[in-house]
């Protein structure tokens, strides 16, 4: 997604002088675009994500719209003080842009899986969280939020070919997207994973369980009336993503759900622990911890037996 992003964002940064992009030390080979679109508006501030945060603060407080960007859980745990204390305790227009969230960088290790950026960024009052599932949607996000008053978290795969089925570059600020219908449950997915849901679904027609699908891009703002509106209608809702357990989209549909007191059960499909140091391709890890098509198919299946 982060060619299309890139590409995006130097027109938009053609159209609009306050818009500067600083990096944390990596992007070559990605930002290219912006820096020739618009030289004198891009800054390495090395390996020093705090400091990133800390400039962008200052800019956005002098009126400018600064855009941050590096691998996920470097653009989010290593400032989180820094995200906290400026951006989103001021309100400042600070954007974050975390490529690689989930296991995108999967052989790099654990240091480089982002699998608690959501949770973390879900804390903070006040920022909008945006995690696109393909390239498409990742700019159509990006020009819908680009401008909004406060911080955004940006969560952007690698992967600039991969492409969701029936998405056509739809995204929906503060509502989810709907891929299928199906009224025997509901796979909700985020990010990459959206479409292991979509191959999901798949398996489970041909064994005769009807299963919808839901693109959950938007996690700030919540869409909370519109998955109230899908899960009331179905008996099972199973949640899919590159993440913690915990403070993902599995949290944020059991809150939904227990708030409303919708009466639909929830299983959660999901990152399972800290890594015991094998690593691989983030194939090979959506396998490892069952959020591949076919171990999402089974939960399901076995669910409704």
């Amino acid at each position: 997604m982060r060619t299309a992003v890139f590409r995006a964002l130097a027109d938009l940064g053609r159209r609009d002088a306050r818009i500067v992009l600083i990096t944390g030390d990596l992007g070559f080979m990605a930002v290219e675009p912006f820096i020739d679109a618009c030289p004198g508006r891009f800054f390495n501030a090395g390996v020093a994500e705090q400091d990133m945060i800390g400039i962008a603060t200052g800019l956005a407080e002098s009126g400018f719209i600064p855009f941050c960007y590096s691998i996920a859980p470097f653009a989010s745990l290593r400032p989180y003080e820094f995200i906290r204390n400026g951006p989103v305790q001021h309100g400042w227009p600070v954007r974050i842009i975390g490529v690689g969230g989930g296991f995108d960088y999967g052989h790099a290790g654990y240091s480089h899986h982002g699998i608690e950026d959501i949770a973390v960024m879900r804390a903070l009052p006040g920022i909008s969280i945006v995690a696109p599932s393909d390239p498409a949607q990742a700019v159509a996000a990006l020009l819908a939020t680009w401008d909004l008053p406060g911080p955004v978290y940006y969560r952007i795969g690698k992967d600039d070919r991969f492409v969701v089925p029936g998405l056509d570059g739809r995204f929906t600020l503060g509502g989810v997207d709907r891929l299928r219908a199906g009224h025997d449950c509901l796979l909700i997915a985020t990010g990459t994973l959206v479409s292991e849901a979509c191959t999901a679904a798949e398996r489970l027609a041909a064994t005769g369980i009807d299963a919808g699908v839901l693109a959950l891009a938007s996690i700030r703002p919540e869409p909370a009336d519109a998955l109230a509106g899908a899960l009331a209608a179905v008996p099972l809702a199973v949640t899919v993503e590159a993440h913690q357990r915990n403070g993902g989209i599995g949290s944020l549909v059991a809150e939904v759900i227990a708030e409303r007191a919708i009466p639909c059960r929830l299983i959660r499909r999901a990152a399972t622990g800290v890594s015991d140091g094998r690593t691989g391709s983030a194939d090979w890890l959506h396998r490892r911890h069952g959020l591949d098509a076919e171990s999402v198919a089974a939960a399901v299946a076995e669910a409704l037996a």
